[in-house]
């Protein structure tokens, strides 16, 4: 399997600036074959390719020197970046989705260099990591790396440190033990997950926590006048506090997805279509607090790991389908509670759910795991 190892670097004051220097130059090349996509369709109908612009990069080399600072492997991944978007662009298109055309980098939406070949362009040595045509960094290896590093990437947070984050491939598996046991669960706001087997994980609402220190910190913020050495302070302040929201929802889910990971062998989820959410204005800001989708791409990632499944099932109703005797009963988004007044039962509604999830898994199932041990906890 592919994984990722991430560590804090601590550069020093000429290598920052190298660095930063070398990002702006990655951001420039960005915008620039950006434009040069977008003005030679409007002004000649031509799609410019990705292999137009990469063999266009021995010219930039000579008409501006600074490029030569930096490998050209490193000039080309902008270039794939900008491709990839684009082709992204396309394929939401087709699919009928928002489309979202690729645009311009500002200077705090560009904050990161790859070196595709490793260890050609950087290596490490005694715990520190050493970059060609950068210097020497200063690395917190806290963990050994396993696989082989495809690519390293050096990333700068708005918070002004700087990370960088080996991509490895052959990593080997770490399988847990079986279980033999699966469930089904339901997602929502006010319990982050329920369980088919009647588990309840709370929402701890980080965002919330945090709320009135950041509102405070931005209407300072927004008062600052740009372009003082105030103004960055102020900023940095309430960039700490989004970072902090951050590493604790992530941390987080997690905790959470190693926990259901070792208890289950197989996870039933419902196929979230997030976006379409975000039409229930009320609730937008808990939808985003909770991150379901960063959750279930942990989820996945640890499952793969432990040699463990999870799969998606599509959504069919579960809020509202009897978990009992399968009839449908109209609910609303106050109700906490379900009763269904064919069977008369009554048990709280995202466990309800819960179950129909798990109901509908098993009839995809395709494992050699009992039906009937799913609800066993």
């Amino acid at each position: 399997m592919r994984k990722s190892y991430k560590y804090r670097i601590y550069p020093s004051k000429s290598v920052i600036q190298i660095l930063e220097h070398q990002i702006e130059l990655c951001r420039n090349l960005y915008n620039c074959a950006l434009e040069h996509r977008i003005t030679a369709y409007r002004r000649a109908g031509i799609s410019i390719s990705y292999y137009d612009q990469q063999n266009e990069l021995p010219e930039i080399r000579q008409i501006f020197p600074e490029y030569k600072k930096i490998y050209v492997q490193v000039l080309r991944v902008p270039l794939q970046n900008l491709d990839k978007a684009y082709k992204s662009f396309f394929r939401r298109i087709k699919n009928g989705e928002i489309p979202g055309f690729p645009r311009f980098k500002g200077k705090n939406r560009f904050n990161s260099i790859c070196f595709p070949q490793y260890p050609q362009h950087c290596k490490l040595v005694d715990r520190k990591l050493i970059i060609g045509k950068i210097g020497t960094i200063k690395i917190k290896y806290h963990r050994e790396i396993i696989g082989t590093i495809k690519t390293t990437t050096i990333k700068r947070t708005p918070t002004n440190k700087w990370y960088v984050t080996f991509s490895c491939d052959n990593v080997p598996l770490k399988p847990l033990s079986k279980t033999n046991m699966i469930c089904g669960i339901d997602m929502g706001i006010k319990s982050f997950i329920t369980t088919s087997g009647n588990d309840t994980i709370e929402n701890p609402k980080f965002f919330k926590q945090s709320h009135d220190l950041l509102i405070a910190r931005q209407q300072k913020l927004s008062k600052a006048n740009k372009g003082t050495r105030k103004r960055e302070k102020l900023r940095l302040l309430v960039a700490k506090v989004h970072e902090k929201i951050a590493n604790q929802r992530r941390d987080f889910h997690f905790k959470t997805a190693n926990n259901l990971v070792k208890q289950y062998d197989v996870i039933f989820h419902e196929d979230l279509d997030i976006n379409s959410m975000f039409s229930f204005r009320n609730i937008n800001r808990n939808i985003m607090d909770a991150a379901w989708k960063q959750f279930l791409d942990i989820l996945s990632f640890k499952a793969e790991e432990a040699g463990k499944k999870i799969i998606k099932i599509k959504s069919q109703s579960t809020t509202e389908t009897c978990s009992t005797c399968g009839n449908i009963v109209p609910v609303d988004l106050t109700t906490r509670i379900f009763f269904c007044p064919h069977c008369n039962i009554s048990i709280d509604r995202d466990y309800n759910a819960a179950l129909n999830i798990l109901r509908l898994g098993v009839n995809h199932l395709d494992s050699r795991i009992a039906p009937e041990k799913s609800i066993i906890r």
